[in-house]
């Protein structure tokens, strides 16, 4: 066996993925959720961010179809069957936004950006989008 053939010893790699944008009007949303999805099934260390207009993508009750698209804030609830249980939301975001921890649909971590930008210098990769 070759050294390319045992891959039983490789680490994990932390991954931190950072949702800035809103859920609806472009793919970055959308197509982030399935990078995470991606990495999860490949056993790495997944958690998840949300910043800014990322933190929409959690709130409950989402109605889309007055913007032609389907609504996919459901799938977050299917995280946890995936191992991905760190979700962290940006104190400030919720904030200037008018939300609380209590308008999102699954539970999560609220951080000041300062306990944030800390978890992420923990990180092997930062991915935003």
């Amino acid at each position: 066996m070759t050294d390319f053939e045992d891959y039983g010893d490789i680490p994990a790699k932390r991954f931190m993925f950072v949702n800035r944008k809103a859920p609806y009007g472009t793919v970055y949303a959308l197509e982030g959720l399935e990078v995470v999805l991606i990495s999860a099934a490949f056993d790495q260390d997944v958690c998840i961010a949300f910043m800014d207009d990322g933190v929409f993508q959690l709130v409950k009750g989402q109605e889309t179809q007055t913007v032609g698209m389907k609504n996919f804030s459901p799938t977050f609830r299917a995280l946890e069957g995936y191992d991905i249980e760190k979700l962290y939301v940006e104190r400030e975001s919720l904030a200037l936004r008018g939300l609380s921890e209590a308008d999102l649909l699954v539970p999560v971590q609220v951080m000041d950006s300062a306990e944030l930008g800390a978890l992420m210098a923990e990180q092997d990769v930062v991915i935003s989008f």
